[in-house]
């Protein structure tokens, strides 16, 4: 007896259609399975890396960790590779891929960090199954999420690279802002959440096609 493989499924995969539904100026896409590993170092070790000359990175605020650029700036993030590091707090960050498999992330970044032979002070988790992650885009993108969100989203106060561990609606959630325009984010929120969250934005962004 030959048993088919389960298949894998994201937490919205039934939305797409709806999504695409959408009325113009708002773009909403799931991107389910995107690698993440939640990364602890102790704030001395990061300005160590940072003050050693050894790695030298071309955007201020971010410090090497064995080659690993680190957002040092609060509430923001930098590129990674095909993915983002995001400051999540003082000695905690948030790495994202969307290219690696998830033990191959925290295998690497644990290398990074100096945790593979048993030494170094930190700690690298995988933590792939605990968010997944919405990119929204389009001219009323900002209309909509202000409608759930207190942080003052407009481009002078939250442009490209910058971060906010908030609320949308009801959910927790990581805001990233993709874009000095305001018209393009990335949202990461609990699995659990995600199906609150799109019907949230679904109802939020319904009044602009109103009338159409």
């Amino acid at each position: 007896m030959t048993v088919d493989p389960l298949s894998r499924t994201g937490p919205l995969d039934a939305w797409a259609e709806r999504f695409a539904a959408l009325p113009a100026g708002i773009r909403i896409t799931a991107e389910p399975f995107v690698a993440m590993a939640d990364v602890r170092l102790a704030p001395d070790l990061v300005s160590g890396y940072a003050s050693s000359g050894a790695h030298i990175h071309s955007r201020p605020g971010v410090a090497g960790a064995h080659g690993l650029g680190l957002p040092t700036t609060p509430s923001t993030w930098v590129p990674w590779g095909d993915g983002r590091a995001i400051w999540l707090g003082p000695d905690e960050w948030l790495v994202t891929s969307a290219a690696h498999d998830p033990q191959d992330l925290e295998a690497e970044l644990r290398a990074a960090v100096g945790l593979d032979g048993g030494q170094g002070n930190g700690a690298v988790v995988d933590v792939s199954a605990q968010r997944t992650t919405l990119r929204l885009r389009g001219e009323h993108v900002r209309d909509v999420l202000a409608t759930g969100c207190a942080i003052d989203l407009h481009p002078r106060s939250f442009p490209a690279g910058s971060a906010a561990q908030t609320t949308l609606g009801l959910a927790g959630v990581v805001l990233l802002a993709l874009d000095d325009t305001g018209t393009h984010f990335q949202l990461l929120v609990r699995s659990s959440f995600a199906r609150y969250l799109a019907t949230w934005l679904l109802d939020a962004a319904s009044e602009y096609g109103r009338g159409a």
